[in-house]
């Protein structure tokens, strides 16, 4: 498990290193070198903040090492672990992976605001169709990542995002 701490409070991760042990291994990697303690949930995205054009629509709270800031990857992107290979889906507090293409996973990851099976491996949300790498589940704190997702702003990038000050194995 790895606790979270932000500005409004803490959460715990439950993680699932057995049904996703590439995911998770690379998670901690960042958890227990520190590199997430700046972490910010830089993109809150909501039904109501998408472009109107994006089909389907999801509910996520993403956080990490926020791209735009440009800092160098410290770790390679990681070999992708899809919903079919590990039966996590993305319900409601499920934790996983951002990318672009399938092994391009490195420091983001969100959290699922009510169920997403569009993100889950033969879903709409990416043009691949396989789906995101999920990894664990929100098991303490889910008011605190609610807090975080209530700070919504018309677009999906606050202009203030929420910041963490560390991730801790528990």
């Amino acid at each position: 498990m790895v606790r979270v701490e932000t500005e409004l409070g803490n959460f715990t991760l439950g993680l699932e290193p057995e049904r996703a042990p590439i995911t998770t291994e690379n998670f901690l990697a960042y958890v227990d070198g520190g590199h997430l303690d700046t972490a910010r949930a830089y993109r809150v995205v909501t039904l109501g903040n998408q472009a109107p054009e994006r089909d389907p629509k999801i509910e996520v709270v993403q956080m990490g090492i926020d791209p735009k800031d440009d800092q160098p990857q410290i770790f390679p992107p990681i070999a992708h672990e899809p919903t079919s290979v590990t039966g996590i889906k993305h319900q409601h507090m499920t934790v996983s992976m951002a990318r672009l293409d399938p092994g391009t996973a490195t420091s983001e990851f969100f959290i699922c605001i009510g169920d997403q099976p569009e993100l889950d491996f033969g879903g709409r949300r990416n043009p691949d169709g396989q789906g995101f790498a999920a990894f664990g589940k929100v098991v303490e704190g889910e008011d605190i990542v609610m807090k975080i997702f209530a700070t919504a702003e018309p677009t999906e990038y606050p202009q203030t995002p929420v910041s963490a000050q560390k991730f801790t194995r528990v």
